[in-house]
């Protein structure tokens, strides 16, 4: 009679572990998802901004014609890009087409005097920030939820479940990690 109270215990014990594992993985699926929520809501303010910016730069820099179309053709492609490797690329092309665009208005030095220029290039900053924030949180939760789907003995719950490894959001070269140089 002890050997199976024994057996039931061991049978308990586990289904406990099983069922708490699964939730943990749940939980970092769902921390995921809510990173990825936050970079993407990040993202769609500092879409907003742009045409902002572009309209205000226009009047002073007419013939900078091909800069401006650049900037805004990356950020179409960026709200268009679907998946974490396209949403990626895009948006490195869109930080590149912007260090050109702040590149152009620098030239224009009543356009750096122009307030609602300056206040406009204070929320992108301010905006870059917070992307960055959001992607080192949403990083963070990957890392996670990666250990967990990774690490024995939770592989093995998260391979019975089909919980697979999350990307990270990140820089592919080095030239891209650098922080654009912006002077006013």
């Amino acid at each position: 009679m002890t050997i199976i109270y024994i057996i039931l215990g061991v049978i308990l014990l586990s289904g406990f572990y099983f069922g708490g594992t699964y939730n943990r993985l749940v939980r970092a699926r769902a921390m995921v998802e809510e990173g990825w929520s936050g970079i993407d809501v990040q993202l769609k303010k500092r879409y907003n901004l742009i045409p902002n910016l572009i309209e205000t730069v226009k009047g002073y820099a007419a013939h900078e014609q091909d800069t401006l179309n650049k900037v805004i053709s990356a950020r179409k492609a960026a709200q268009g890009a679907q998946g974490l490797p396209a949403k990626q690329a895009a948006e490195m092309q869109l930080t590149s087409a912007l260090s050109g665009f702040f590149a152009v208005a620098e030239a224009y030095p009543d356009l750096k005097a122009n307030q609602n220029f300056m206040q406009l290039q204070g929320e992108l900053t301010k905006i870059e920030g917070d992307v960055e924030k959001a992607r080192r949180y949403y990083n963070g939760t990957v890392r996670e939820k990666n250990v967990l789907v990774e690490s024995f003995p939770s592989n093995i719950v998260a391979g019975m479940f089909n919980f697979h490894l999350g990307e990270f959001f990140e820089l592919n070269n080095e030239e891209e990690r650098a922080v654009p140089q912006v002077k006013f």
